[in-house]
């Protein structure tokens, strides 16, 4: 038999792991000499250890080891466990190819792509036409959109936005169209109302998107879309819906076409 200073350098473990493999039934001396208390350890509990040591090494509980070394069935505590690492294995991949996506981009376009999940919501929504995507930003923040909240105050003054306020416009020809745009408003709202006119409320399910930050005129959003197509494309992903564009900042409260500040929201999964 090993003191356990002995077990411990054959075992390559720490006096401290096996006094508190002991504390807790994981693995316990094979006998405590009751004179001088000495923990005695023998060859056949370093197989044991080994085997521990093992589970540890593919990041297992305690008292995942425990279950298993009672005899359970093991398998699902393996399958859940190598899923985690499948999930761990794709994410550090997705970051790889985002460093590298940088270190081969473009270092004058000053963009960056971001993951996020966003919630679902309830919105109210309209479409509408407009006559060219370059008249659009103007008209819609101007004219349009202010029309759309005077009508749904007067008919639900009781109506409330959601919390955080979340807006957005998505083009739901699935097209670029040189005139007669047809945009979608939708305004995130606290509950659904009744439609009325050509006002609808609907349910937007959660979703995974691709966040780039586009600052400046919408005159160059097109380099927005383009730096996030191509960043999907190179990083494992497919686009899933409509973009969507958030306008963070912009006509209504900057002077300069410079502070504008606006948010391009690819919905995405995985290839």
């Amino acid at each position: 038999m090993f003191r356990i200073g002995e077990f411990s350098k054959l075992s390559k473990s720490t006096v401290k792991t096996l006094r508190y493999y002991d504390e807790i039934g994981l693995l316990k001396p094979e006998k405590i000499d009751r004179f001088t208390g000495y923990r005695l350890y023998t060859t056949d509990q370093l197989v044991e250890l080994h085997r521990i040591q093992g589970f540890r090494q593919i990041g297992l509980s305690i008292n995942e080891i425990s279950v298993i070394l009672s005899g359970q069935d093991y398998e699902p505590i393996l399958q859940k466990r190598k899923a985690e690492l499948i999930s761990v294995l794709a994410e550090t991949q997705s970051q790889l190819s985002g460093i590298e996506f940088i270190l081969q981009g473009d270092k004058s376009m000053n963009y960056s792509a971001t993951i996020k999940e966003l919630p679902g919501c309830i919105v109210y929504s309209k479409k509408i036409t407009i006559p060219n995507y370059d008249a659009a930003k103007q008209e819609v923040y101007f004219g349009i959109i202010p029309q759309i909240g005077e009508a749904i105050a007067k008919q639900y003054p009781e109506l409330k936005c959601a919390n955080p306020e979340y807006c957005f416009i998505t083009y739901p020809d699935g097209e670029h169209k040189e005139k007669d745009v047809v945009i979608e408003f939708c305004e995130a709202v606290d509950k659904f109302y009744p439609n009325f006119d050509d006002v609808i409320f609907k349910e937007v399910k959660p979703c995974t998107i691709v966040s780039i930050i586009h600052k400046g005129a919408y005159a160059e959003l097109a380099k927005a879309y383009a730096y996030a197509c191509k960043w999907i494309d190179e990083n494992g992903y497919i686009i899933a819906d409509s973009p969507r564009e958030n306008y963070i900042d912009g006509i209504w409260n900057k002077e300069s076409e410079a502070d504008w500040l606006t948010e391009v929201q690819m919905p995405v999964i995985r290839k």
